[in-house]
């Protein structure tokens, strides 16, 4: 155990004793940990990590420890992480020696053609995507980011913030309800606090924030720390984008239970295996596809395709479909950057159409 000041405590005041309960170690951890122990390691979760170094609580306290480099995912730990570590000695410093297994993981795709994914976040028990009302909504990021929630195996929640800076925040939320079915969408400001209470009674375990530059990330990871431990700046009014006032990943417990983790405003969000994000995300075309004629069906131009008649018939808008279909190209685009069958799949047609010109050139019949 160790002791911190409470985030809604003056210094002067008695600190409270946080143990690795506070940031989430339960029961089932414990048993799986037990070899561990016998081999001398000690349990904890990484709060900050750097290349090579990380920042991680455990049962003694804050310990900064080595990472071995070459380890693989085994050996390369992300905030949120839960790891063994082998204590420090006179001799030697603290060194992280494995990372356990994931419960849940946010992760991204990267620019990296050989890109296995980024992690974000790792053993995540909600993920609020939050979404400025002080400008216009932007339904594709909203979907992009909701399908990264989903695939997590996290739970997503939608929250809207600055309130007090739109015109009619009831119908902003109405309308990003209907491109996030099955997901809770709670109106906040933390100019005035409202929704604060609903949205601290919503979230669980540990929690992520998730969005944009300028979107008062910070600002509400503030309120609902109770204090001001994140950065915050000022947005552009000509586009209304925000600096990176956070820097990196940061775990931080949470006045009444759980823990905070804060993240840096993300300008891309590229998918990674997503498919099963991208079902939950745009669950109404899951469903309605069920109806299709063809099990395979793409919802182009197959002939009775429930899908399309929904378009038809004004159930489901083109735009919603036209960005399901967006989507789906680029989460199988980054498939098949480590699939060489999946890639080899979606350049035929590329190689079938050059072979096609070449001949139309070689006819004796072609004019030039």
């Amino acid at each position: 155990m160790f002791h911190q000041p409470t985030s809604h405590q003056p210094s002067s005041s008695p600190t409270r004793v946080l143990t690795l309960a506070d940031y989430g170690w339960d029961s089932e951890r414990e048993r799986s940990f037990t070899l561990s122990r016998a081999a001398g390691l000690v349990p904890g979760r990484v709060v900050r990590a750097e290349r090579g170094l990380c920042d991680v609580v455990a049962e003694t306290g804050p310990v900064r420890a080595a990472v071995v480099p070459g380890g693989g995912d085994r050996l390369t730990p992300c905030t949120g992480d839960w790891v063994a570590v082998r204590p420090g000695t006179e001799a030697s410093s603290a060194t992280v020696v494995e990372v356990l297994e994931r419960r849940t993981a946010v992760v991204r795709s990267t620019a990296s053609r050989d890109s296995q994914g980024q992690v974000l976040a790792a053993n995540v028990d909600t993920v609020a995507v939050t979404v400025s009302l002080a400008g216009p909504l932007r339904h594709g990021r909203i979907e992009r980011m909701l399908a990264l929630a989903w695939k997590s195996g996290a739970m997503p929640v939608v929250v809207l913030t600055k309130a007090d800076r739109s015109a009619d925040a009831a119908s902003a939320a109405a309308e990003v309800a209907a491109v996030a079915p099955g997901v809770e969408v709670l109106i906040t400001s933390a100019a005035t606090g409202e929704g604060l209470d609903v949205l601290d009674a919503v979230l669980s375990g540990t929690v992520v924030l998730l969005g944009p530059s300028g979107a008062g990330k910070s600002t509400l990871g503030n309120r609902l720390l109770g204090e001001d431990r994140l950065a915050t700046g000022a947005v552009r009014d000509g586009d209304g984008k925000g600096r990176h006032t956070t820097a990196w990943r940061e775990l931080l417990p949470l006045p009444h239970g759980g823990v905070l983790l804060d993240t840096p405003g993300l300008r891309g969000v590229g998918l990674h295996d997503a498919d099963e994000g991208l079902d939950q995300a745009f669950a109404e075309i899951t469903e309605l596809a069920q109806g299709c004629r063809f099990a395979d069906c793409a919802h182009a131009t197959e002939p009775g395709c429930a899908v399309l008649a929904a378009v038809e018939d004004g159930l489901l808008t083109r735009r919603r479909l036209d960005s399901y279909h967006r989507l789906q190209r680029e989460n199988t685009h980054a498939a098949s950057r480590t699939d060489a069958r999946l890639r080899a799949e979606l350049e035929r047609p590329k190689k079938q159409g050059a072979r096609l010109r070449r001949a139309i050139k070689q006819s004796p019949n072609f004019k030039a």
